[in-house]
């Protein structure tokens, strides 16, 4: 029972990431709170606290639904125990094998910093792309769109096998582009807090633009944009922090006042079922791959677009998005 009990308090503390201000607390020594290592590790509950915060504030004014949070905590709790050892295993990895192909090697300055956290946002926006454009990936990110609603639980909504999948191709990039190990992991640390924070729901922030800053990076907005399932904002707004590889793409699309954002995927599923947000994707891609004629369309079924069919009649958020804004303005795109 004892033992039992030590593991919940080590996940609640670990949830919260409280380890680093108890160890301080304990042991009566501040003085690491003047080092990097410090700072972080007391920035690091601010995101968990302001999810507490955001259900307070949902029970205060009635807004609180359990399901909106059910299905995110499950999948928190059995992320905890699978997800995050294997995307550590592949970070290690990569780093062992692609560092000695670095095209050049950096170090922990603030200008190294500016041209890590770029390459960052572009091995990001790499991997953000892929997981919506090819069908075998969206399947692993697809349960990062299925709530139907926005709040901070949502930044804990991830198929166990998405981050490995993901510190792959940013990890891979972004050493062989130089930035060294350290440097990474400080520029993870950032787009891990703010990538977290730009789901806040609105019963913290209600309109998530964020004023002046709404026009120089991405915030609250830009990602409610990109969970909408609306035809205009499907497949947009892929970056975390900064917004230059989705308008270099042209895959940037602000927040309009007149369509308001409807969250979810466009697959009839039960946002409420463990079960069909973490696996129904694949069971809809293996019913595809089933009844496609040939090996050519079974396979296409895999690295396709999620709406591509063999039929021609293609369901793509591309398509769905000009036959949107013909209807709109009756124009081709």
């Amino acid at each position: 029972m004892l033992h039992f009990l030590n593991m919940i308090y080590d996940e609640i503390v670990g949830f919260f990431g409280l380890h680093s201000l108890i160890d301080m607390y304990r042991s009566g020594d501040y003085s690491k709170l003047l080092t990097l290592d410090g700072i972080l590790g007391a920035i690091s509950p601010f995101i968990p606290l302001l999810l507490i915060i955001e259900i307070i504030r949902a029970f205060t004014y009635k807004r609180f639904r359990i399901e909106d949070y059910k299905v995110p905590f499950l999948i928190f709790i059995f992320n905890r125990f699978v997800s995050r050892f294997i995307s550590i295993a592949a970070v290690a990895f990569c780093i062992g094998v692609f560092e000695k192909y670095a095209i050049f090697k950096t170090n922990f300055t603030w200008y190294w910093l500016i041209y890590g956290y770029i390459i960052w946002e572009f091995s990001h926006f790499v991997y953000h792309f892929l997981a919506h454009k090819v069908r075998i990936l969206w399947c692993l990110h697809s349960t990062h769109h299925a709530p139907q609603t926005m709040n901070l639980s949502v930044t804990y909504t991830h198929f166990f096998l998405e981050a490995p999948y993901a510190d792959i191709i940013r990890t891979t990039i972004c050493i062989l582009a130089g930035v060294n190990p350290p440097l990474l992991f400080f520029i993870m640390f950032i787009d891990g807090t703010w990538g977290a924070f730009i789901h806040v729901g609105e019963n913290i922030m209600r309109d998530g633009r964020m004023g002046f800053l709404n026009k120089i990076i991405l915030t609250p907005s830009h990602h409610r944009v990109h969970h909408a399932r609306n035809p205009l904002y499907m497949d947009t707004n892929f970056c975390n922090l900064l917004n230059i590889w989705d308008k270099l793409f042209k895959t940037y699309e602000p927040e309009r006042k007149d369509i308001p954002i409807e969250y979810g995927i466009t697959r009839e599923m039960n946002a409420n079922s463990f079960v069909d947000v973490n696996f129904g994707e694949i069971g809809a891609l293996w019913k595809d791959v089933r009844s496609a004629p040939g090996l050519k369309n079974k396979l296409l079924y895999l690295i396709m677009p999620p709406g591509w069919s063999h039929t021609g009649e293609h369901k793509t958020a591309k398509v769905a998005r000009k036959k949107f804004l013909y209807e709109l303005t009756g124009e081709e795109s």
